[in-house]
């Protein structure tokens, strides 16, 4: 499956929070869209908008698929019931997909990391790629080539007279 345009988030959802660097820094090969085990206080936070996707990255050990590094800040109104903020969370894989996952990120130089929170209704979903890391030279091919994208467009609308 291909991966979406820088930021996408799949229709008919509310994003809570995108990954941008996350395109940035790698090639993302492919995506996959997973649950996510979460105590309430996160929730909450979560839909507060209070979470950072920025260090975060996927791992998969014994057969279950886990969350690291996922900022989520504590609720203000949390007190007693408030959660860690950085504890590992689970992911809501079947058994199927996290072998497939643990077989393709096992590869050379492939990680998995998260793309964007949204809530698709009710539930919250991630939205994981299987990433390549880049090379300098690739994000300057990128930079290079959005520049002449952005080029064309203007000189397409100079074209028409707007």
């Amino acid at each position: 499956m291909p991966a979406p345009k820088s930021g996408a988030v799949p229709e008919g959802t509310k994003p809570v929070v995108v990954n941008r660097r996350a395109r940035h820094d790698y090639f993302i090969l492919e995506t996959l869209e997973v649950g996510i085990a979460l105590r309430g206080t996160e929730v909450k936070s979560i839909r507060a908008g209070k979470v950072n996707l920025g260090d975060s990255y996927a791992q998969i050990e014994d057969g279950e698929a886990w969350l690291l590094q996922m900022h989520v800040s504590p609720y203000e109104q949390g007190n007693r019931f408030n959660h860690e903020p950085l504890r590992r969370r689970k992911l809501l894989l079947h058994s199927r997909q996290i072998q497939r996952l643990k077989q393709r990120a096992q590869e050379k130089g492939l990680t998995l990391i998260p793309l964007s929170l949204y809530f698709r209704g009710r539930h919250l979903k991630v939205e994981i790629g299987l990433a390549k890391g880049k090379r300098y030279h690739d994000r300057r091919e990128d930079l290079a080539r959005r520049d002449a994208e952005r080029e064309m467009e203007r000189a397409r609308r100079g074209e028409r007279g707007d």
